[in-house]
């Protein structure tokens, strides 16, 4: 077991929030990290402010790991693991967590599917129950399977196909990416949800399900000692799995610029996505792509919104930064034209304040402003015993480094002007840049053109 000594009380977080500290300067989590006898990986970090914990089950499954035909699966799955298991009922585990005073829910991305409760800290045998039970006996029927399949597909009618852009945010990621692994969208296709079945679900549950592809992570008003005794009876004797195959994200490097413009009957102004093919997460060029996106969107003071919204007055909003893909991502540039004015026009405004930051000059405050901005939202996401339970499972499933946690800090503050215009020059390129135009009006269906 090993054991990472860095640690500041709730309240010492708090506190620093209202101080001025160095840029480098950040409050760190203690925890402990154990993996059990049958892969499952057990992350605790203890906090005494408030009579609460929450627990957070993170399997490496996410729309990246579907197949063709099959896409979708990882979402379905996310509704699933609410139908019952061996010893809860269907809707039970609703139920029991909300009647004892807690929160929950679940989230897929194309990386990983999510599972969370937080409970009172007298409550931390239910939390570990009903996460154990689900993981070792899902009850998967056809029954089931109909029944969340129709809600699935009812979140896509409502979220993607009749809402205004629902179409933009996959035509981007399907027109930008070559690799199938991120290129479809995570709630997936009609036709495949329809053609998807009982056995079809069961084998995945099984491939992906198991407790050596999942991380564990309990955060709060807990005793390390007794909650990894709790956690051993209950999780390992889950029996692990054949290890699922691990995806290749490798995208190949793109040659020539690609657009495409969609009509919206739904939207009711323009909007113009741009978007860049950009390096894996935590990567030192991720990093600096990450200062960029402050340089150029971050609040009042930020470029976009000085030149563009401010003075040219083309959009009431420009929004830049990388996504939160753990494998080759997309810088995203995101603007709503204001009535009057031109997609042509905003995008030209764009290019343009990008090649200030390109061939011009950075300033220091500009800088100082990106490392205070990521201090805040680190420091901020710390003090919830949740946004740390999922901070540091994501850290141990797709890093493979628990102490990530206290580290992201002190890697943006090393983050110079040198190398935001660096990755400004590599990354924000016309021939590694997609671009979508979406139109409220005008001739039905879409056209690509790809130069």
């Amino acid at each position: 077991m090993k054991v990472h000594v860095r640690y500041s009380a709730i309240a010492g977080i708090v506190a620093a929030l209202g101080t001025t500290l160095p840029a480098q300067t950040a409050p760190s989590i203690k925890f402990t990290d154990t993996k059990l006898a049958n892969g499952l990986r057990v992350i605790i970090a203890e906090d005494h402010a408030a009579p609460v914990y929450s627990i957070v089950v993170h399997y490496m499954a996410g729309s990246k790991d579907e197949r063709k035909g099959r896409t979708g699966f990882a979402h379905l799955f996310e509704h699933m693991m609410f139908k019952g298991s061996e010893n809860v009922g269907a809707g039970e585990h609703f139920m029991q967590v909300f009647t004892n005073g807690g929160t929950m829910n679940g989230t897929t991305n194309k990386d990983r599917t999510l599972y969370y409760e937080t409970l009172p800290s007298n409550q931390l045998d239910l939390g570990i129950f009903l996460e154990a039970d689900r993981m070792k006996s899902l009850e998967i029927t056809k029954v089931n399977l109909d029944n969340q399949r129709n809600a699935v597909q009812e979140e896509r009618r409502l979220g993607v196909d009749n809402q205004p852009y629902g179409r933009t945010f996959e035509t981007v990621d399907t027109l930008a990416y070559d690799n199938p692994a991120y290129e479809h969208s995570v709630i997936g296709s009609m036709d495949d949800l329809n053609a998807a079945s009982a056995d079809d679900v069961a084998s995945f549950f099984t491939t992906y399900y198991a407790p050596n592809n999942a991380v564990l992570a309990i955060v709060g008003d807990v005793d390390t000692k007794a909650t990894m005794e709790k956690v051993r009876k209950a999780f390992e004797p889950i029996a692990a799995q054949a290890p699922p195959p691990r995806v290749d994200l490798t995208e190949p490097k793109q040659t020539t610029e690609r657009r495409q413009a969609l009509d919206d009957p739904l939207a009711r102004l323009a909007r113009l996505d741009i978007v860049f093919k950009a390096p894996p997460r935590l990567t030192a060029d991720d990093d600096a792509l990450q200062v960029l996106g402050t340089v150029l969107s971050g609040g009042r003071s930020s470029r976009f919104f000085q030149q563009i919204v401010r003075a040219q007055q083309l959009a009431p909003n420009v929004s830049a930064g990388r996504d939160g893909a753990v494998g080759p991502g997309l810088f995203r540039v995101v603007g709503t034209v204001v009535p009057g004015k031109t997609p042509q026009a905003l995008e030209e405004a764009i290019y343009a304040e990008i090649d200030k930051v390109k061939h011009g000059t950075i300033d220091e405050w500009e800088i100082e402003k990106a490392r205070n901005n990521a201090k805040r939202a680190v420091v901020s996401g710390l003090t919830s015993s949740l946004q740390r339970a999922i901070q540091l499972a994501d850290f141990a499933a797709n890093f493979g480094d628990t102490n990530l946690i206290n580290q992201r800090v002190d890697r943006i503050a090393r983050v110079t002007a040198a190398d935001v215009q660096r990755v400004a020059r590599t990354y924000l390129v016309a021939e590694n840049r997609t671009v979508v135009m979406t139109m409220p009006k005008g001739p039905p269906g879409a056209k690509e053109v790809r130069k």
